[in-house]
């Protein structure tokens, strides 16, 4: 039997959240009103929704929060990714202004980049008059890494660029690719998260494809982190990353009556298990579990089945789905910032409390996420 090696924690020194609940991690925090769910009607275009719930984020327009200069072409999912990138930055302060920006860089999870963006292309293409007269500021949104470049394009970051895809455990990936790269001392500040747009076609996909519950909505958002790699003096930690673990663990399929095989619920055990290794944290230790397969048929039995066999019990888990909805790619983000804003509202006063990020999903990949608060100091009066 090997011994995992140990890591070095990573400080998260901002935080930027959009979503359906709003903007901020302070949205998060408190007990949202899960029963306020949208329909179609919620959205532009409705009549090419399904008739699911909807949870878009409200009101959203990127010239409020980023000015109109460079935004006439990105499609919803770089916009998204934008602004709560621009909060991510504004929340690290002057810490993370003052970092060389060719050792800063972007990590992003999304899925497929912007589906509504490349199928709009497509029509376009197939519709319009010849010579194809479609617009050529719209070729940038077809590859799915043009979020995180326009992310390191509007702040000037000439670091490492990285766009990870792995389905509902893409964000997971996402950390686990920010850590090896500054292991690998790649760079000294990252941004980290993932995004994901609400559209008619994702929509559609969701909702003929038989692993959602029927009453479970389809939301968007997206959550960034700016974490570091050795934090400075006085400067405002929110958290500390641990170790992450991901893995494919067999394709599963969707079997209502069978159920889920025990390779993914065993893959995740393990991944857990060594994330809590490598962390130096007992099992008895985690306090908090953020859930993310709530809503989905059969994959909720196995998250949590797997944590319970992992920590022999199951804590007070914090489910982020049934506030914000499916969001997919950029859930794992969405979980940690759900966690990190139960922890600002609920201060424990007393030891760091550890929390644990799990994941799976239908296509096998699973993932396991270990975070440590940071307890800020006792002040006299």
């Amino acid at each position: 039997m090997t011994t995992a090696a140990p890591v070095q924690p990573l400080p998260v020194v901002g935080v930027g959240v959009v979503s359906s609940a709003g903007y901020g991690l302070a949205s998060l925090a408190g007990e949202p009103d899960s029963d306020v769910v949208s329909g179609p009607e919620s959205v532009a275009g409705a009549e090419a929704y399904p008739p699911r719930p909807l949870r878009p984020v409200p009101g959203f327009r990127a010239a409020d929060h980023l000015g109109r200069k460079g935004i006439k072409n990105l499609d919803r999912l770089a916009q998204l990714s934008l602004v709560a990138c621009k909060q991510a930055l504004e929340a690290a302060g002057p810490a993370a202004a003052g970092t060389d920006p060719a050792r800063t860089g972007v990590v992003l999870a999304t899925n497929t980049g912007s589906i509504a963006g490349y199928s709009d292309l497509l029509y376009e293409t197939l519709t319009l008059d010849k010579p194809y007269l479609i617009n050529p500021g719209k070729f940038a949104g077809s590859v799915m890494n043009c979020s995180a470049g326009q992310m390191a394009i509007r702040h000037g970051l000439k670091g490492l660029n990285a766009t990870v895809a792995g389905g509902r455990s893409a964000g997971l990936y996402a950390f686990r690719h920010a850590r090896l790269a500054m292991a690998a001392g790649r760079a000294d500040e990252l941004l980290v998260g993932g995004a994901e747009e609400l559209s008619a076609p994702a929509a559609w996909a969701w909702h003929h494809a038989g692993t959602l519950r029927e009453t479970a909505p389809v939301g968007e958002g997206s959550a960034v982190f700016v974490v570091r790699a050795e934090e400075s003096a006085g400067e405002q930690v929110l958290a500390e990353l641990l170790a992450c673990e991901v893995g494919f663990f067999g394709w599963t399929g969707v079997n209502r009556r069978a159920g889920l095989g025990r390779g993914l619920t065993d893959g995740l055990v393990t991944a857990i298990g060594r994330a809590l290794e490598r962390s130096g944290v007992a099992a008895g230790d985690v306090a908090d579990v953020s859930l993310g397969a709530g809503d989905h048929i059969g994959l909720d039995r196995v998250e949590e089945r797997a944590v319970r066999l992992a920590l022999g019990r199951l804590p007070d888990p914090v489910r982020i789905t049934e506030v914000l909805g499916e969001t997919y790619s950029a859930g794992g983000a969405m979980q940690l910032a759900a966690l990190l804003a139960r922890w600002q509202s609920s201060p424990g006063g007393g030891e760091p409390r550890i929390g644990l990020i799990t994941s799976v999903g239908h296509d096998g990949n699973a993932g396991a996420l270990v975070v440590r608060e940071r307890v800020r100091p006792a002040t006299g009066t």
